[in-house]
This record gives C-alpha cells, sequence and structure tokens, in this order.
C-alpha cells in the first residue's frame, strides 16, 4: 500500500489527524482526525471529523460526517452528514451502542437506517 496521504490546507478543510494511528492507503482529503485508529485504505472525505474512532479497513466517510467515539466495520461507508456520538439516544436507535457509549456501525445497520429514512 502507499503511505497515507493528506490532502487540503484551507480554513475549515484541512487534511489532519493528531495523536492517532493512519495506515497506509488511507486519504484524509480535508477532514479532522483525532485520538483515533485507521486501519488500510479509509478515505475520510471534506468537512468530516473523526474522533475516538476506530475504522476498519476500506471504511469510506462522506462528507460532513461528525463521528465520535464509534468502532466502523470493515468496508462500510458512511452517508454524508452523519453524526453519531452526540445524541445517544439516536445512536442507540440506529446502531448497537454499549454503556460506556462505545457506538458499532456496520454497513447492514446502515442499509437498514437508510431503508428507513427513505
Amino acid at each position: 500500500m502507499p503511505p497515507a496521504k493528506f490532502i487540503h490546507d484551507d480554513p475549515g478543510r484541512r487534511g489532519s489527524a493528531i495523536s492517532s494511528l493512519v495506515s497506509g492507503g488511507c486519504i484524509l482529503s480535508g477532514s479532522e482526525v483525532r485520538n483515533s485508529l485507521l486501519f488500510t485504505g479509509v478515505r475520510a472525505h471534506s468537512y468530516s471529523s473523526l474522533s475516538e474512532v476506530v475504522a476498519l479497513p476500506y471504511v469510506d466517510i462522506g462528507e460532513k460526517a461528525e463521528l465520535s467515539k464509534c468502532v466502523i466495520d470493515r468496508g462500510a461507508r458512511i452517508p454524508s452528514r452523519l453524526i453519531v456520538g452526540q445524541d445517544p439516544e439516536e445512536a442507540a436507535r440506529w446502531f448497537r451502542r454499549t454503556d460506556n457509549g462505545i457506538v458499532l456501525i456496520t454497513q447492514e445497520m446502515l442499509d437498514a437506517r437508510a431503508a428507513k429514512l427513505e
């Protein structure tokens, strides 16, 4: 895999990772990552933010998504503007949430959520 790539350097749209581990093949395109672990091939699109996130390989995070205290299953496609980690009841409605506030997100859960919101 090629090394991780961090692109864009505009105010509010800066590819950055702080106190995080970012594996090869990841692209942080104008997204902010803090206290997180990104496995191989993760893509985080513009204006997204991740805090205390573990993203397994080949996760794709849409624009303006805001994720905190999440574990994201391999290959999941996080939709643009999804917010997880700010409202515990809303997170528990769609995803599996531990008593400590950690949220598990799988593609199946995302698909079920999208079907019910249509």
